[in-house]
């Protein structure tokens, strides 16, 4: 594990009682219309010359065995015509029916990352995937200062996961982080990484665009 990544809110595993370990996959969650970025679908805009989509792909093949995308929509098989689409069985379940959907059709732990986020970087979606197998968690996502205390989409998840979101979603509550607290739930500082603001900046408007490329430039 990367020696800079500190864990809160970890209680001891019981020994023995998840030895489970297992491959990872990449989980794109390309979620959300493009109402507001003129028709273009988010992920497909560019940042410093890259597609936000290839850059998260980027991200979670540096932590990941294989990367897939999650989403409905029709063209998304021709985004990235090398990657498997996994498409949701309860669509309009929100973005954790897209990590249901994932785990059940890979069987495995997965890492998601929202299409929408360019500067994500794999190192530390690394150290979530290392944290969560070491420590035999359900779910590691990096810490934040939002509603539910982590950034509830960027995470690691194991198959255990998978009964607590379907809980949730057959109760009608689609909430990002509310199932979080039905199963084992690691934090990991994300502050070794940089200010959160920027590394979970999303782009939703073309200001939010405007935005994401100056943050780009600066890092130059």
């Amino acid at each position: 594990m990367d020696g800079r990544t500190r864990v809160t809110n970890a209680p001891e595993p019981e020994p023995g009682t998840r030895a489970w370990r297992s491959r990872c996959t990449g989980v794109v969650l390309a979620g959300g219309g493009a109402r507001r970025l003129g028709g273009i679908a988010k992920g497909l805009e560019s940042v410093g010359g890259h597609r936000i989509l290839d850059r998260v792909v980027r991200a979670l093949a540096d932590a990941t065995e294989e990367v897939v995308i999650s989403s409905n929509a029709e063209d998304a098989v021709r985004w990235v015509p090398t990657l498997a689409v996994v498409r949701d069985a309860s669509p309009g379940a929100g973005a954790i029916g897209g990590i249901l959907a994932a785990i059940d059709a890979t069987e495995s732990a997965v890492i998601t990352l929202p299409w929408d986020m360019p500067f994500v970087p794999g190192t530390l979606l690394r150290a979530l995937r290392e944290t969560g197998e070491l420590h035999e968690a359900d779910a590691v996502l990096p810490a934040s200062e939002g509603p539910w205390g982590v950034e509830p989409l960027v995470g690691w998840f194991s198959p255990w996961c998978a009964p607590a979101i379907a809980d949730r979603l057959r109760a009608g509550d689609a909430r990002a982080g509310a199932w979080l607290s039905d199963v084992r739930t690691m934090r990991v500082d994300c502050s070794p990484w940089g200010d959160a603001a920027r590394l979970f900046f999303n782009v939703n408007t073309p200001d939010e665009l405007t935005e994401a490329q100056r943050m780009h430039e600066a890092l130059e």
